[in-house]
């Protein structure tokens, strides 16, 4: 199975902090090939850019890939945007990417605790 991050799961993992993800989610981060989509990459560099976290994008992205086995997405990008064009219930960009990455890898899972996507997306793991 494959099961996407969302980007705060990425943050969490490249933190060490597992103790707030739910027994379900741990047990996906354990069975399931991890992808991130490159939407992951350009938030969490945004996070950067304005402090929120500490280390950049690809920081992040070499410490989960090497602790984790986590890859970047590599589907090609016209797939996702036709499916995002779909998307009309998230307002944030960056939502609306990453669930359309799940939904056009074959209606993947995806991990997040954001609410409004569990609502939203099936697929989502918490």
């Amino acid at each position: 199975m494959i099961a996407y991050l969302d980007t705060h799961v990425v943050v969490w993992l490249a933190q060490g902090k597992l103790a707030g993800l739910t027994p379900r989610a741990a047990s996906h981060l354990e069975t399931d090939s991890l992808l991130i989509a490159p939407m992951v990459l350009i938030e969490l560099e945004y996070l950067h850019e304005i402090g929120r976290i500490k280390l950049s994008a690809r920081e992040i992205a070499r410490k989960v890939e090497f602790e984790m086995g986590v890859q970047v997405c590599d589907l090609p990008f016209p797939s996702v945007a036709a499916v995002a064009l779909d998307e009309k219930w998230p307002r944030d960009p960056f939502d609306r990417m990453i669930v359309a990455q799940a939904k056009a890898n074959g209606f993947a899972h995806l991990i997040s605790a954001d609410q409004e996507i569990g609502q939203n997306y099936s697929r989502t793991v918490w």
